[in-house]
């Protein structure tokens, strides 16, 4: 077991482990430590615990300090800074005829360096601004080219939802989305109804995915052949949350073809493979 401190750098960005080297560092602190961009201040959101050595994040870098008051006013004092430099930015692509739009500027806490974030559509050749840009500030320059998803979580939005976007609200990373979840949880598979605010698919497709991998483990899935009190059907519907399941009978029932079962009633007799929502094959389960 090791001692950790967990510190975030941006509102809703990444958590990055560090060794507090004895402090005792309370969540919401301010802190200065050492990373591979240099000397970072950042605001701690896991306080002191012990966690099991994990490769993922050894070897650990150090908390150098608590942020002092004149640390505080360098942080503040870089803010301005980042303001100042965006509009540079915006003179320099102009310049050079650039087609690059300015997402985030971030100034490392030392001044050694500053990161431009921006989107583009493909490459952009941007050496000339480069030397531009590193001629009047005087430091290391980076650009850094992101994604679309990395756009909205910097910019924030409004989901399909009505709500704040997940990932400029809570979303510290970004997790794999299919297809596939929309269709496990019985939703649309249209791109336009399953979007995000980035054009990508809602990240929220994955909150509730285990919930359904766990449940089809003993639940039929659509076109299943099923027993049910009422005889033999095919399953046209599952409801994951209700524990139900809707079944097109074989034989009509009480002048209904259509009835819903609870999950316990029903035993699973043939299960089929659909392929372009047409049946393709049916095999006996063993």
């Amino acid at each position: 077991m090791i001692e950790v401190v967990g510190v975030r750098f941006k509102k809703v960005g990444k958590i990055y482990y560090f060794d507090p080297k004895n402090l005792k560092v309370d969540r919401g602190t301010q802190v200065i430590v050492e990373t591979i961009r240099g000397t970072e201040i950042g605001e701690t959101v896991l306080a002191n615990r012990l966690v099991a050595e994990n490769e993922r994040f050894m070897p650990l870098s150090p908390v150098i300090r608590i942020a002092t008051n004149e640390d505080l006013l360098v942080a503040e004092s870089n803010v301005q800074k980042e303001k100042a430099a965006a509009v540079v930015w915006e003179e320099k692509i102009k310049k050079h005829g650039l087609i690059m739009s300015l997402i985030d500027v971030e100034y490392t806490f030392d001044n050694n360096k500053i990161i431009f974030y921006y989107v583009a559509d493909g490459r952009v050749d941007f050496r000339e601004l480069v030397k531009d840009l590193a001629a009047v500030f005087k430091t290391r320059i980076d650009l850094r080219q992101i994604g679309v998803r990395d756009e909205t979580k910097a910019l924030g939005g409004i989901g399909i939802c009505g709500k704040k976007v997940c990932c400029a609200n809570f979303l510290s990373e970004f997790v794999t989305v299919t297809v596939k979840m929309a269709k496990d949880q019985s939703l649309s598979t249209n791109p336009q109804k399953i979007s995000g605010a980035c054009g990508k698919l809602i990240c929220c497709l994955n909150f509730e995915q285990s919930t359904y991998e766990e449940a089809y483990r003993y639940l039929p899935k659509v076109g299943y052949i099923v027993d049910t009190p009422n005889g033999q059907g095919t399953v046209v519907e599952v409801n994951v949350l209700k524990n139900t399941i809707r079944v097109r009978l074989e034989k009509e029932h009480e002048n209904t073809s259509m009835k819903i079962f609870d999950a316990a009633d029903i035993k699973i007799l043939r299960s089929v493979v659909v392929e372009s929502d047409e049946v393709a094959d049916i095999k006996d389960l063993e």
